[in-house]
């Protein structure tokens, strides 16, 4: 299992086995040293040698927490953020986690026998879902691991397709939380802990919630700002002091450079707490994608050292098998950080900064104009009978779908004919084959009837029930404040997030992402909608927060999506790529999807009926599945 995940950590292994006191149980973990060079070696143990942990992540106020435990009388023998774990998990149980300012997914092993009279782990995963947490039981076992694929490694899981993840994947371009594509192994959900006896092999352990945003301190602040100046002043020592603790390393620390506002604004403030950083960006000369004149003002203005990495149709085509490779589990995204995070390691980078999170905690999205849009359509709707509604959605999305929105109109019916099949509106926004239509063509879509435990804690693992769960959170909050919850907790940990991951450490690299950081998070989603945003204005928060130290340029550019030029590159250099790829199905794929709609899909986008998104995320599909699938 370790072995098929090396390349998280090429640095050195550790195991932990011990079948005296913990009989059946054997942890391993690879090691990418950033933090302690010499002494951070996993696992690591306590003073007594009877709680141990193996961790992935970082721990940004790992030094407060040292001085925090050692005042309460914990000895220490490393200078490594794991060790905070161990004495941590001593002094304070399960309560510890709230403490932890980072991101993360370890696990811990008590041979005490103090919370049963048998030796547990205990597995938690930060509040966002920064770093990923894999598990899977069956009659032989208990198994997780930071990959999908060092699970396929331990041989506990079939090689199964799962008919519930297949349908969130085609919905929106990702397998959704907590599922994965196979059947049997799940994703223990952001903010969420679970516990394991260890002689016990066959009880499934239950994944339960620790992290609840509306307890967080900001959030019970009963100063804290309800208009927009006040907001603005308090953001602005947050985001300085976020940043800065992300640059927490021993090792250099980089960072990805758009010409974005979010990796802007990090540059910016990277540059006055750090001289000389380096910096990042991938260019496309000669397209409209080209963000290096851009990113190049930034780069100057914040001192770093900038490097510029020229990409086109050949180079992709070139490196395209080792960066679908490097997707742990399929998805439309990522490729792209895939070739920043190769150009990164070319210069020995093994942490970089990434602007990830600005927009869905600043209402970055057209998502939050779109979501009100199809709220209205919805309301009518409901006013018409289903069949009436059946009726008239051809002529709705005919109306709807001018030139370049036949796939916004086909979400704006498919949120017209049945607005309850999805628990909320803002799923049709971010649907990549909304319900109904070319969905239908594809598979027997199968909207699995989930719910959550009469206990009201226990997810029942399918994505339906999480999107439920994450949509009732939702219903509790004003509308903007909704959207950007629902952003979090599903596109960003489902998609982006997750693709981060598996994609920049299958090159060795780490990604921090300090617009994520969890007193910055939990100050903005506290703010009520009056003090987060300004009517007409794209992430007014962050802008005002941040306007002096900006270039002018940034601030005056109109918002635009970091993505490659895929439209171009699949009619042109990776054509026959897909052509051939559409025509040899993968087996293990074959029994569940139709394939005359995959390239009905194909035939739409050469017809420029739909955008590259839908063929490209069935192309990586079948071509994961024939990886990672029986023939």
């Amino acid at each position: 299992m370790t072995a098929a995940m090396s390349h998280r950590g090429p640095d050195g292994e550790g195991f932990l086995i011990d079948e005296v006191r913990a009989p059946g149980l054997a942890l391993g973990m690879r090691r990418l040293s950033i933090i302690d060079l010499p002494g951070g070696h996993q696992p690591i143990w306590n003073e007594t040698h009877d709680v141990a942990v193996i961790f992935n992540g970082e721990l940004y106020n790992y030094r407060q927490l040292r001085n925090t435990l050692a005042r309460c009388g914990h000895r220490f023998s490393t200078q490594s953020d794991t060790e905070i774990l161990v004495h941590a998990w001593e002094e304070w149980g399960e309560d510890c986690l709230p403490e932890l300012r980072g991101m993360f997914a370890f696990a811990i092993l008590d041979l005490r026998r103090r919370y049963a009279t048998v030796p547990v782990l205990f597995l938690a995963r930060d509040p966002l879902g920064i770093k990923p947490l894999y598990y899977t039981q069956t009659s032989d076992g208990f198994a997780f691991a930071s990959e999908v694929r060092a699970l396929l490694a331990s041989g506990l899981c079939a090689r199964k397709l799962s008919q519930d993840a297949l349908t969130a994947y085609l919905l929106f371009g990702s397998v959704s939380e907590p599922v994965t594509l196979l059947e049997g192994v799940f994703s223990l959900p952001p903010g969420h802990k679970m516990m394991t006896y260890i002689p016990e092999r066959r009880r499934v352990p239950r994944a339960r919630p620790w992290y609840d945003a509306t307890r967080s301190s900001a959030a019970r602040d009963p100063d804290r700002p309800r208009e927009f100046s006040a907001a603005v002043r308090l953001l602005r020592p947050l985001l300085q002091d976020a940043v800065e603790a992300h640059l927490i390393a021993d090792v250099p620390v980089g960072l990805f450079l758009s010409s974005g506002l979010d990796s802007s604004a990090i540059a910016m403030l990277a540059g006055r707490a750090k001289a000389g950083i380096q910096s990042f960006t991938l260019t496309f000369p000669g397209t409209t994608f080209d963000e290096a004149a851009l990113a190049r003002v930034v780069a100057d203005r914040c001192g770093s050292k900038h490097t510029e990495v020229p990409l086109d149709g050949a180079a992709i085509l070139s490196r395209i098998d080792e960066a679908l490779a490097a997707l742990d589990q399929p998805t439309m995204d990522g490729i792209n950080t895939y070739f920043v995070s190769w150009a990164a390691r070319q210069v020995g980078l093994k942490v970089a900064l990434s602007g990830l999170g600005g927009d869905e905690l600043f209402a970055g999205y057209s998502t939050f104009s779109d979501v009100p849009r199809l709220n209205k359509l919805a309301q009518t709707a409901k006013l018409l009978p289903a069949p009436l509604r059946r009726v008239l959605a051809p002529m709705l999305r005919s109306m709807l779908g001018g030139a370049g929105r036949s796939d916004a109109a086909s979400k704006a019916a498919a949120a017209w004919t049945d607005p309850r099949v999805l628990p909320h509106l803002y799923f049709f926004a971010r649907a990549l084959f909304p319900p109904g239509g070319r969905l239908n063509d594809l598979v027997d879509a199968r909207f699995r009837a989930s719910a959550i435990s009469s206990d009201g804690v226990t997810l029942d693992p399918t994505w339906l029930a999480w999107f439920q769960r994450v949509a009732d959170e939702a219903a509790k909050l004003e509308p903007i404040a909704a959207i950007s919850w629902l952003e979090m907790r599903t596109y960003m940990a489902s998609t982006l997030l997750r693709d981060t991951d598996s994609v920049s450490m299958a090159r060795s690299l780490e990604v921090r992402v300090p617009l994520l950081d969890t007193p910055l998070v939990e100050f903005v989603s506290a703010l009520p909608d009056a003090a987060r945003s300004k009517p007409g204005a794209q992430k007014a928060l962050l802008v005002e927060a941040l306007r002096d130290v900006l270039p002018p340029e940034i601030l005056a550019q109109r918002k635009r999506t970091f993505t490659l030029p895929w439209e171009e590159w699949l009619r042109g250099p990776l054509r026959s790529r897909l052509e051939a790829s559409f025509a040899s199905p993968a087996s293990g794929l074959a029994e569940h999807v139709h394939f005359d709609g995959v390239r009905a899909v194909w035939n739409d986008f050469l017809a420029g009926k739909t955008s590259w998104s839908r063929p490209w995320s069935l192309y990586v599909l079948n071509e994961w599945c024939r990886r990672h699938l029986p023939a």
